[in-house]
């Protein structure tokens, strides 16, 4: 029997570090080959990282909230001369420490006595310092794992603390220094002054801020205006969700200027494109991998429908919502964030009018949809209540002049007005 590490793999695009979201298994528990070790958190998604080894688990070489450089060690299994997968030549065996006596040996949580029960928190070496529970409060299976950063941890070890009992007033409920410190002393005595909070930048919003900081001082950016009277948009979106075909399928004025979009692009393709800097070339996409800014608890995410020009409408609602699902819930994959050509972000779904978008890096152009609101407007020389939105198209003036930005924005709205003869168009 050997034990083997596995070292954290690059499982998106250029991925140089990770952070350990959740462990899955603890020391002493059985893995198979494909089995999900650890939940990880990159820049572009949460991704569950399945063990190429068959074995038991040996030690966890990284906390929960810790990051992780690609190549690092994570975890170390022991395998035995049945295991379903052979050990990475790539990754050398563990040293194993020297004999100890069992109760040295005994791993335990931080805040917690050795026990006979099943540990399900990642345990540690048992220390003078660390104070025996009851153990009848030991965690149930269920419970989640505590919020916190490995040096809070180390300084709840010192303190003898147990973490759960702690109630963290950080972000998702982390638990800070003073959390810790209020617990074993009380809360400081109440005062008009207060302290800035500073948040950590990493994975989604650390890459946002890069690629927004990046795009916004590379692309000369050129921001258009158009006001809209979307009431053909939300009678066409009322009628589709009155057709039998359409049933249990979510329809709203996004998928209406998805198709606005994609109509656009069909007449004007150029504007499907990006600047290749290297070679001072304008490539020119062959399809249109339409993506939708979304808005998630980890940050801002562009997942994209790859080919959305060949979808019929039906399908392309489908695709549309099972991305804003997958997003919102986290599970979005990194190939759906990755080989985006264009963009659009959906501002009215916060009440908000209009904006001045940045460009998805690599891509062209962005269209902003802004709030439906009942306005009154001039139709046939009479000023009648309708239903209007502004629209606001951003695109980079090195390959999209002004004109072909105009044409794309008219066409977008002229759309938006009369679905019907867009359609009929295609």
């Amino acid at each position: 029997m050997s034990v083997q590490q596995f070292r954290l793999p690059d499982v998106g695009e250029g991925l140089t570090e990770a952070e350990i979201v959740t462990w899955r298994v603890a020391p002493g528990d059985p893995v198979g080959l494909n089995d999900i070790l650890v939940d990880i958190e990159t820049a572009k998604a949460v991704v569950e990282l399945p063990s190429p080894y068959a074995g038991v688990v040996d030690r966890l070489l990284a906390e929960e909230g810790q990051t992780v450089e690609v190549g690092s060690p994570i975890i170390a299994i022991r395998t035995g001369g049945d295991a379903d997968a052979a050990p990475d030549a790539a990754s050398p065996p563990v040293e194993e420490p020297a004999e100890e006596p069992a109760e040295e040996r005994t791993a335990v949580l931080v805040g917690y006595g050795v026990s006979a029960q099943a540990r399900t928190r990642r345990p540690r070496r048992a220390t003078p310092s660390v104070r025996p529970a009851d153990p009848a409060r030991r965690p149930h299976t269920s419970r989640p794992p505590v919020l916190t950063k490995p040096p809070l941890r180390k300084l709840a070890k010192d303190l003898g603390v147990e973490l759960t009992e702690v109630r963290g007033s950080g972000p998702d409920g982390r638990i800070t220094r003073q959390d810790l410190l209020d617990h074993t002393t009380g809360p400081a005595p109440v005062t008009d002054r207060r302290s800035d909070e500073r948040l950590p930048v990493r994975g989604v919003r650390k890459a946002t801020a890069a690629a927004m900081v990046a795009s916004a001082f590379t692309a000369p950016h050129v921001t258009e205006f158009l006001t809209v009277d979307m009431t053909g948009t939300v009678e066409f979106v009322d009628r589709l969700k009155q057709d039998p075909s359409f049933q249990g399928v979510k329809v709203s004025p996004l998928l209406v200027a998805s198709l606005a979009l994609l109509d656009a692009i069909r007449r004007h393709p150029d504007v499907n494109a990006r600047w290749d800097e290297e070679n001072q070339e304008i490539v020119r996409f062959a399809d249109v991998n339409l993506g939708i800014a979304a808005a998630t608890p980890r940050g801002l995410l562009v997942p994209n429908v790859k080919a959305a020009q060949t979808l019929p409408v039906r399908d392309l609602a489908v695709a549309l919502n099972e991305l804003a699902a997958t997003a919102r819930e986290g599970r979005t994959r990194p190939a759906d964030l990755a080989g985006g050509t264009v963009t659009i972000t959906n501002i009215g779904v916060f009440g908000v009018d209009a904006g001045t978008p940045i460009l998805n890096p690599g891509e062209a152009a962005i269209l902003c949809l802004g709030a439906l609101r009942r306005m009154p407007w001039v139709v046939d020389e009479q000023v009648v209540p309708r239903w209007t939105a502004q629209l606001s198209l951003s695109f980079d003036h090195r390959l999209v002049d002004g004109e072909l930005g105009s044409r794309v924005l008219a066409h977008v709205g002229r759309f938006l007005e009369d679905p019907l003869w867009g359609l009929a168009m295609r």
